[in-house]
């Protein structure tokens, strides 16, 4: 068949997608420019157009940074649109749990189709809101929710369908990633380094969701549900931030040959799945080692495919509008066909999920790097080591560092081969209560992610 002949077979739908729009922050902004700049080409992959009818936000007389120009005045009347007869779509942009939760709920139980960028929302909330959306038979598309412009929930739902997921592994907070880009690249400390991000807009004024690692949680708990086809779980990952990472840490890890990161890990283990967001260490020749700034990327492992990475802006108006507009596209075409099942919102169907145990962190397994400040004395390593061995934890290499004149203490830099988590637990408890140790004792799990 020709293109001509095909061309003439299909007929176009000529009513554009009606669509509401809540929320004018810095991704709506971006979702307006796009849509207006690529407007004929988005209408030829969808289909039909998609038009912005109405739109909500809570200061509507705010000043915007992007034209408005096309698209109707905002309101602050979100509950009307949200039942608003005349809207197929309603996008939410306007983050957070409240009003996000009530206004999606209501809009689904309206008969709307709900594309959002909401990774809270989804992680909190997104059982309760796919339950709903099937009994009432709409739709809600998350892609923009993780990894910003990289399409990691599409991958995971659709191009990797065939392939049982063994693992994946990401940096997927790009606050946290350029506070710990910048020390290393500069040598500066934690503090100057969070305030530069703030500086150059990638921190909030608030940045604790960032950077005590809970940004990174809601959106590892999205792509573990999809991963492994089980519910959404965000409350039993263990988390840990990045605020007690110091340069020296760095350095040191660069000696040894690693660079450290802050990493999401969802890994098939034969008694469950570990579910763990914390610092770690990944080897300086690794991909994801030289992922700087504020850049995206996960790893996935498919017994299939074997590894592929993905790698792009986590956040940013228009990167992160691409997404929205991808799911938009996929809402419209999914309205427009006569044939197919939709696809499912975690990937698997939704009474095929399955309760599949969640480890407790103490069941992880990881090489650990310790800093630990030590009293410069003879013997103290070996009791250090005592504790260690009678924990049956090998040492794979140590690094002590001269005192500073005059000094009592020293760093002494231990790293150790693959240890059960709760036996680290253990010893450093044991280790803590040595009189030649001062301080706080530094752990950093080791991923070689091979």
């Amino acid at each position: 068949m020709s293109a001509r002949s095909f061309s003439a077979e299909y007929k176009r739908n000529p009513q554009p997608m009606q669509v509401g729009l809540l929320g004018l922050g810095t991704v709506a902004g971006g979702m307006i420019e796009v849509l207006r700049r690529n407007r004929a080409e988005i209408e030829r992959r969808a289909g039909r157009g998609i038009d912005i009818v109405r739109t909500a936000t809570r200061n509507p007389s705010k000043p915007r940074s992007f034209s408005t120009a096309g698209i109707p005045q905002p309101d602050g009347d979100a509950e009307a649109l949200v039942r608003s007869p005349g809207i197929d779509i309603v996008v939410e942009l306007i983050g957070g749990l409240e009003p996000a939760r009530t206004l999606v709920l209501e809009a689904i139980r309206h008969g709307k189709h709900v594309v959002t960028a909401n990774k809270a929302l989804i992680a909190m909330h997104g059982n309760e809101l796919f339950e709903e959306a099937h009994r009432r038979g709409v739709i809600v598309s998350f892609e923009a929710a993780v990894g910003g412009g990289i399409p990691i929930i599409k991958v995971l739902r659709e191009g990797l369908v065939g392939n049982c997921i063994d693992s994946l592994a990401g940096i997927i907070n790009g606050t946290c990633n350029f506070i710990l880009s910048e020390m290393d690249l500069r040598g500066g400390n934690f503090d100057e380094a969070l305030a530069e991000a703030g500086r150059l807009g990638y921190a909030e004024v608030d940045a604790s969701f960032d950077i005590d690692g809970t940004d990174a949680a809601h959106k590892l708990a999205i792509l573990s549900a999809i991963a492994f086809g089980i519910p959404l779980q965000f409350n039993r990952i263990y988390v840990e931030g990045i605020s007690g990472i110091c340069y020296d840490d760095i350095a040191y890890a660069r000696e040894l040959g690693y660079r450290i990161k802050h990493l999401g890990v969802a890994r098939r283990r034969p008694g469950g799945i570990e579910l763990r967001v914390h610092p770690a260490m990944i080897p300086i020749d690794h991909l994801l080692a030289g992922v700087q700034g504020v850049m995206n990327a996960v790893l996935l492992h498919g017994d299939a495919i074997g590894p592929t990475v993905y790698y792009g802006a986590g956040a940013g108006g228009e990167q992160t509008a691409s997404a929205v507009i991808a799911d938009l596209v996929d809402v419209t075409r999914t309205l427009s066909s006569r044939h197919g099942d939709r696809v499912p919102y975690l990937a698997f169907q939704p009474d095929s999920l399955r309760d599949i145990p969640i480890l407790p962190i103490a069941e992880a397994e990881t090489a650990c790097y310790l800093r630990l400040r030590a009293l410069d004395r003879p013997g103290v390593l070996a009791q250090v080591a005592g504790i260690l061995g009678e924990m049956d934890i090998s040492i794979e290499a140590v690094l002590q560092k001269e005192p500073m004149r005059g000094a009592q203490h020293v760093h002494v830099i231990l790293l150790t081969q693959r240890v059960r988590e709760g036996n680290m637990n253990r010893a450093l408890d044991r280790i803590r209560g040595l009189s030649s140790i001062s301080g706080d004792i530094v752990r950093i799990r080791v991923e070689p992610l091979n």
